[in-house]
Formats: C-alpha cells, sequence, structure tokens
C-alpha cells in the first residue's frame, strides 16, 4: 500500500516532471487561459460515462464539486467521504461530479464499466461518475481548461494529482480549489456557506 509520505515524493517528481514539459508552453497556454476565462461554466458539456452529453445548464443554481477521480490512487478511500457529503447535502441543491483521469501514475486503466462498478460496489457511490478525461495537456477537457483558468494552486494551473477538488457556487462561479491532501470532510463548512 502506498504510504503518504511515498505519494508525496511520486506526486513531487510528477510535478517536476510536469513542470518541466509544460515550462516551454506557459507563454502559448496564456492565450487559452485567457479564452476560458471568458467561457461561462454553464456553456461547458461533457460526457457521461454512458456515453450521454450533460450540459452544464443543467446545474444551474446548483453548487458543484469537480473532483478528478481514479481507482488504484491512494487517496482512492476519498470516494467515501465524497459519497458523505454528497448524501448529507443533495437535497439541498448541491451535487458531485467524478472525472476519472489515468493521467497520474497509470492509476485509473479501467473502463467506463470498470470504473462505475467499481464505484458502486466497492464505495456506495451515487453520484454522477463521468467518462474517463485528461486535465492537463493540450488535450484537457475544456471542463478542466475552464476550471484551471479560474483558479490556480500555488501559482499554477495543472493538476497536481488525483483527488483535486473545485467547488462551483450557484452562480457557477469557481470559488475554492483543495489539494488532494484535502479529505472531502473538510469541505463541508465550505459547502454548508454555499447553500
Amino acid at each position: 500500500m502506498l504510504t503518504p509520505a511515498l505519494l508525496r515524493s511520486r506526486a513531487y517528481k510528477t510535478l517536476r516532471s510536469f513542470q518541466q514539459t509544460y515550462q516551454a508552453r506557459s507563454l502559448n497556454q496564456y492565450h487559452f487561459s485567457n479564452m476560458a476565462d471568458s467561457a461561462d461554466f454553464y456553456s461547458l458539456s461533457a460526457l457521461t460515462n454512458k456515453g450521454e452529453t450533460l450540459d452544464f445548464s443543467t446545474l444551474k443554481g446548483k453548487v458543484v464539486l469537480i473532483v478528478n477521480v481514479a481507482s488504484q490512487c491512494g487517496f482512492t478511500g476519498q470516494y467515501q467521504g465524497l459519497q458523505k457529503l454528497y448524501k448529507q447535502f443533495k437535497d439541498r441543491g448541491f451535487t458531485i461530479l467524478g472525472f476519472p483521469c489515468n493521467q497520474f501514475g497509470g492509476q485509473e486503466p479501467g473502463s467506463a464499466e470498470e470504473i462505475a462498478t467499481f464505484c458502486t460496489r466497492n464505495h456506495g457511490v451515487e453520484f454522477p461518475i463521468m467518462a474517463k478525461i485528461n486535465v492537463n495537456g493540450d488535450d484537457a477537457s475544456p471542463v478542466y481548461k475552464f476550471l484551471k483558468s479560474q483558479k490556480k494552486q500555488l501559482m499554477m494551473e495543472m493538476i497536481k494529482w488525483n483527488f483535486e477538488k473545485f467547488l462551483i457556487n450557484r452562480q457557477g462561479e469557481v470559488v475554492a480549489r483543495f489539494s488532494s491532501m484535502a479529505p472531502p470532510a473538510s469541505l463541508e463548512t465550505e459547502i454548508e456557506k454555499l447553500l
């Protein structure tokens, strides 16, 4: 089993690798970032794990937590905490969207069906699990391009590891970004304030 110290070490090495890879591209990405700044959260859409389009305009008036997830990560246990938040607040206009991503250590290799089965069977997940995407790089999902342009972490846009979290208020504004190290329970107060 991966220890938090080992994860931090691998996360750090991954971060350094991404920094070196994307440092040369940062000036070019600035222009795309500005375009994403003018985009509207509710104009976005994404595929569900069943291949159906979720139009984000259907999320108007809700508080939304978006998380890049993986089933073979040291943080995978956070699924249970996320499900607890979902159950606690869903009737008050709150939802979670989990976006599987295989960019960090190949920790989400399964098919859409395998991922959905894993989430339900092992963690009782009821919130929507979306289609697998990339969160960094030229082929990053437009959802993640938008989110990263709205909230940087450690002065960088890139996602550093699995289970980073973005909190969106009822007006479609990205109001907070949380690292993988932030357990879902630590977001409860922030969510409560927005409901």
